[in-house]
């Protein structure tokens, strides 16, 4: 009995543990298609890169990227940008 508790609550523990890297990139992010062709050689290890761009919709969204020890860019934010009707 206590074999099969145990293997129960290891069952439900690797339930809630996910392996999310971030949002997925998608049509005018940078990294959409693979990395880029030129690296960010200047810009040090761990800083932020932002990026803007319109969906086929026109709707603005925001991205936000950090610079990866090999000058790879990883995702790891985005967020539509409203803006308030006057």
């Amino acid at each position: 009995m206590k074999t099969f508790a145990s293997f129960s609550i290891a069952l439900m523990l690797s339930a809630c543990t996910t392996a999310s890297g971030g949002p997925e990139p998608v049509p005018g992010s940078l990294t959409y298609g693979g990395q880029p062709a030129t690296r960010l050689t200047k810009a040090p290890v761990g800083s932020t890169v932002t990026h803007r761009f319109r969906d086929q919709f026109s709707q603005l969204y925001g991205e936000r990227y950090i610079i990866q020890p090999d000058r790879s860019l990883k995702l790891v934010s985005r967020e539509r940008i409203e803006y308030p009707d006057d």
